[in-house]
């Protein structure tokens, strides 16, 4: 007799298999995508779907897909959204909902949910709760300290985390298993904006690289109950900012682009156990910045 696998196992909790980078800016801002393996391995180009624009947010939701949400298009502010199948294909725009910012961050929780948080104009602390079917709800009065230039990642199978910013800053904020954003952590690690965070090892997180008073490389590992731990010593990766980062292979991860101050397509994976690994060769991808990622699938 087979046994019955609970709500919430290990099972469950494993990580999608695959990931997809998508917009940037590259003069002008620019709407391809690139497709990431179960291996880790970006591929080509992917003609642009959806409005093109730069300094937006994407996570996962639905338990397999993902969305594309926010950013600045060059000229204006936007709310739209994209999701993307549970085949990496990305969808036409969604009308907005919710301020319109760029600059934000979003992660999954929940174990099926999103959120899209803070931002620019403001800059502001406003987040937007995404359904398991990918529905972007309206504004939900911020918590934390309103900011831009942050980044956010899951963490414990079902909750996730804000952290750093402009200013620059470290602070972080908690996201419960039911979307409510916590009040400010007192950061841990240096301060810095224009990071990247992505999940690994099934429920734990890393935020890396960003800009200081100079473009940097270090990391800082997120624990399964939340906890940000301190700079992990400068990896052998290309120091750069405004880059993006997602989920592959159920439990790793992968950093990727990004500006040094010249844009760049170079990707770092990272092991089930949080290790970020040197520079993999220029993708086939379009060198960009400021682009976002999520996992799915």
């Amino acid at each position: 007799m087979f046994p019955i696998i609970p709500a919430n196992s290990v099972a469950e909790e494993a990580g999608n298999d695959e990931g997809i980078f998508g917009f940037g800016y590259i003069a002008p801002v620019t709407g391809v995508t690139n497709l990431v393996s179960n291996t880790g391995v970006v591929a080509s180009d992917v003609a642009a779907v959806g409005t093109a624009r730069n300094y937006l947010a994407a996570c996962s939701y639905g338990g397999d897909k993902g969305i594309f949400g926010f950013g600045h298009s060059g000229s204006t502010q936007e709310a739209m959204t994209n999701l993307v199948s549970n085949a990496g294909v990305v969808a036409t725009d969604t009308t907005g909902v919710g301020t319109a910012r760029y600059d934000l961050a979003a992660c999954s929780f929940g174990d099926d949910k999103g959120i899209f948080g803070f931002g620019e104009p403001g800059p502001t602390a406003v987040t937007n709760l995404v359904s398991n079917a990918g529905v972007v709800a309206t504004d939900t009065t911020g918590v934390g300290t309103a900011r831009r230039g942050l980044r956010a990642c899951s963490y414990g199978g079902d909750k996730g985390i804000f952290g750093y910013g402009d200013g620059p800053v470290s602070m972080t904020n908690l996201v419960s298993n039911a979307g409510v954003v916590a009040t400010d952590t007192t950061g841990v690690g240096t301060a810095r904006t224009g990071l990247a965070a992505c999940s690994y090892g099934g429920d734990k997180g890393i935020f890396g690289f960003g800009q200081t008073a100079s473009y940097v490389s270090i990391t800082n590992l997120v624990s399964n109950a939340g906890v940000v731990a301190s700079d992990q010593a400068a990896t052998t990766g290309t120091a750069r900012a405004y880059l993006a980062a997602c989920e592959y292979g159920g439990d790793k991860g992968i950093f990727g682009f990004g500006l040094n101050p010249s844009v760049t397509a170079v990707t770092n994976l990272v092991s089930n156990a949080g290790v970020v690994a040197s520079d993999q060769a220029a993708t086939t991808g379009t060198a960009r910045y400021a682009p976002a990622a999520c996992s799915f699938n």
